[in-house]
C-alpha cells in the first residue's frame, strides 16, 4: 500500500523542464536531423525519418505535460518508459543513415582473424550445437530488455533518489552507441558472412562489399536449436527490428556491462548476483548467434567502462549546475 501511495503522491517540488535524458534525446534528434538534411538526396526515406522525429518531439512534450498536470512518481516513470520504448524505433533508424556510408566489415573480420586465428562466430555454434546450450545462449540474448527494465525498476522502487542518474546513464549510453553505429557502418557476421560468401570466410578471405548493404538486408539463418522457445523469441525479435547495423562495439555487451556496474553501485547483492549469469550468457550469445565478432564484444566492455565514467561525471556536473 505504501508503494502505491508513493506512486501517486503529488510531489512538493516537481521537475519543471525536461529531464536530463529527454534533453539527450532532443540532442540526438537534432544531430540526426542535420545528417538527414545533409544527405537528403541520398537517403532512402528522408521524409518519413523527419516526420518520425517530429512525432517523437510531440510525444515527449505530451508526457511532459501530463507530468506537469499530475506531478507524481508514476507520471515521471511514464516519461522514462516512453523514451525506453522509443529505443525500438531509434535502433533500425540507424540503418537508414549508416547505409549511406561504405561498409567496414572486411576490416573487422580481418582484425578478428588476426586476434583469434579464426572466425569464432562461424565456428562457435558448430562446435557446441546441443539444444540445451543453444537455448541458454538465446535465453541470454533474449534477456537484454528485461535486464534493462529490471535494473531501472529496482532503482525506481528501492533507490528512488538515484533513479534519475541511473536512467540518464542507461538511456544516454544507447544514444552514444547509436551515434557510433551511424558513422561506423559495421553489420556483424550474420550479414557480412552472407554478403562475402561463407566459402571466402572459411578460407580467411574478407572482400570489401562497399555499399552492398545500402540495398540488401538479408541475414544468415540464425544458428542453434530452431525449435527452442528462446530461439523463437530471438528469431521473432530479429525478424521485426534487426537491420544490418550496430555491430561495433556491441551495444548488447556495452549496455549490460553498464547495468552490471549500476547493479553493483546499487549495493544490492541479490540484484548484482542475480543478473550475473544472464550477463555471462549475453556476452557469449552475441558471438554464438553470429550477431557480433569477438572484437565487438571487447569493444563493448571497453566502451561501457568509458561511457559509464564519462556519464557519471557529466551527471554530477549537471546536478551541480541545477543547484
Amino acid at each position: 500500500m505504501n508503494i502505491i501511495k508513493h506512486l501517486f503522491e503529488i510531489e512538493r517540488k516537481p521537475k519543471k523542464g525536461l529531464l536530463a535524458v529527454e534533453w539527450v534525446v532532443m540532442g540526438y534528434l537534432l544531430l540526426t536531423v542535420l545528417v538527414v538534411l545533409f544527405t537528403f538526396t541520398k537517403a532512402m526515406n528522408p521524409e518519413a525519418m523527419l516526420w518520425g522525429r517530429f512525432r517523437i518531439v510531440m510525444l515527449t512534450l505530451a508526457v511532459w505535460l501530463v507530468y506537469r498536470l499530475i506531478p507524481c512518481r508514476f507520471t515521471l516513470l511514464c516519461r522514462i518508459i516512453v523514451q525506453m520504448f522509443l529505443l525500438s524505433w531509434w535502433y533500425p533508424d540507424t540503418y537508414e543513415l549508416n547505409r549511406l556510408f561504405p561498409n567496414l566489415d572486411h576490416h573487422f573480420a580481418a582484425y578478428e582473424q588476426w586476434l583469434c586465428g579464426c572466425q569464432p562466430a562461424l565456428l562457435f555454434s558448430q562446435a557446441i550445437s546441443h539444444p540445451v546450450f543453444s537455448e541458454l545462449m538465446h535465453l541470454g540474448y533474449a534477456s537484454y530488455f528485461p535486464l534493462i527494465a529490471l535494473v531501472s525498476l529496482f532503482y525506481f522502487f528501492f533507490r528512488y533518489k538515484e533513479f534519475d542518474r541511473a536512467v540518464f546513464i542507461i538511456l544516454t549510453s544507447f544514444f552514444i552507441y547509436y551515434v557510433i553505429f551511424i558513422f561506423l557502418p559495421v553489420t556483424g557476421p550474420q550479414y557480412y558472412y552472407l554478403a562475402a560468401g561463407l566459402d571466402n570466410i572459411a578460407q580467411g578471405i574478407f572482400p570489401n562489399v562497399h555499399d552492398y548493404f545500402a540495398t540488401h538486408d538479408q541475414p544468415l539463418p540464425m544458428p542453434g536449436y530452431s525449435d527452442g522457445y528462446f530461439y523463437q523469441c530471438v528469431a521473432s525479435a530479429h525478424a521485426t527490428g534487426e537491420r544490418p547495423t550496430a555491430a561495433f562495439p556491441s551495444s548488447h555487451v556495452g549496455i549490460t556491462t553498464i547495468l552490471m556496474i549500476l547493479a553493483w553501485r546499487s549495493r544490492s547483492r541479490p540484484l548484482f548476483w542475480g543478473i550475473t549469469p544472464l550477463y555471462i550468457l549475453m556476452c557469449l550469445a552475441t558471438v554464438y548467434i553470429q550477431a557480433h565478432y569477438v572484437v565487438d564484444v571487447i569493444g563493448g566492455w571497453v566502451s561501457a567502462v568509458v561511457i559509464y565514467a564519462v556519464l557519471q561525471f557529466l551527471y554530477g556536473k549537471i546536478c551541480a549546475i541545477k543547484k
